[in-house]
């Protein structure tokens, strides 16, 4: 006779599969959490450098054009509601020293000779003579008014043996002269504003361009459509603003002080940069 041998099985108790599943639950939130705190830490990081990165660029766009600014240009208005703080100035395109130029008291001339020291004037630049701050006139500067005659605009200028000869539209005469035969060449004034709208606590800084000379400085709503420099700015405008002007004495020129603070995650970090007006009359 055969005898017959018991069938043996293979597999898994249920304790078995229960455990391993418990383990692999395990193992499963432990890396779901370590991906999840990895991808918040890349996110937050992601954020706080693209704020940086941003008003890092906002602030050095806006020291380059402060520090080479035509002097006496920079102005600063802030709103009395706090919905905004403007800085105007007008950026330098070329300068030189003056040969010959019709200023008072020499008769009015439409050309003038100026020193070629590798500078590109163009048609339609505004040649500039001693601009000055005038706050005999209400605050009115050389720059911004035409009447004060220190701001005249370039018709054609042709280079020939170290000169440039200039000739404008019409016959002009500048006011003054300067003292140090300083001459300078702009195109139009542009502004940087910090803007909050009304009722809201957030604060964005746009540029202004193109809008032309304003006698008085202009508010955001005359300079057309703005380039966004930088956001998540938290000034409160009225009682910290983002600017302050020193203005020039005797012995020193005029100070921009930049002062901007930054939130981002919770977290808030602030400049404190000043920018001096290094060119003179």
């Amino acid at each position: 006779m055969k005898s017959k041998r018991g069938l043996q099985q293979a597999g898994f108790t249920l304790v078995e599969m229960v455990t391993v599943i418990i383990i692999l639950g395990i193992l499963v939130v432990g890396v779901s959490s370590f991906v999840i705190f990895g991808t918040r830490i890349f996110v937050e990081s992601s954020s706080v450098g693209q704020v940086l990165g941003q008003s890092r660029f906002a602030v050095e766009r806006m020291t380059r054009d402060i520090r080479h600014s035509v002097p006496n240009s920079v102005r600063l208005r802030t709103a009395s509601l706090g919905i905004f703080q403007c800085i105007e100035m007008l950026p330098i395109e070329a300068s030189s020293s003056y040969l010959k130029l019709p200023i008072y008291p020499d008769s009015a001339s439409s050309t003038g000779t100026i020193v070629d020291n590798n500078i590109a004037v163009n048609n339609g630049m505004f040649a500039i003579v001693y601009p000055l701050a005038n706050e005999s006139i209400g605050g009115v500067n050389d720059i911004y008014q035409a009447s004060r005659n220190k701001r005249f605009e370039v018709q054609s200028a042709t280079s020939a043996a170290d000169k440039i000869t200039l000739t404008f539209a019409n016959s002009v005469q500048f006011a003054e002269q300067s003292p140090i035969k300083r001459i300078y060449f702009a195109n139009q004034p542009i502004s940087y504003c910090f803007e909050s709208p009304v009722g809201s606590s957030d604060v964005s800084l746009y540029r202004y361009s193109n809008y032309g000379y304003i006698i008085s400085q202009p508010v955001p709503s005359n300079m057309g459509a703005g380039v966004l420099m930088a956001e998540n700015i938290t000034n409160s405008l009225l009682t910290e603003p983002a600017i302050k002007v020193t203005e020039q004495n005797l012995m020193t020129n005029s100070i921009v002080h930049l002062e901007p603070r930054f939130s981002v995650n919770g977290e808030t970090f602030k400049y404190q940069h000043q920018v001096q007006v290094t060119n003179v009359p």
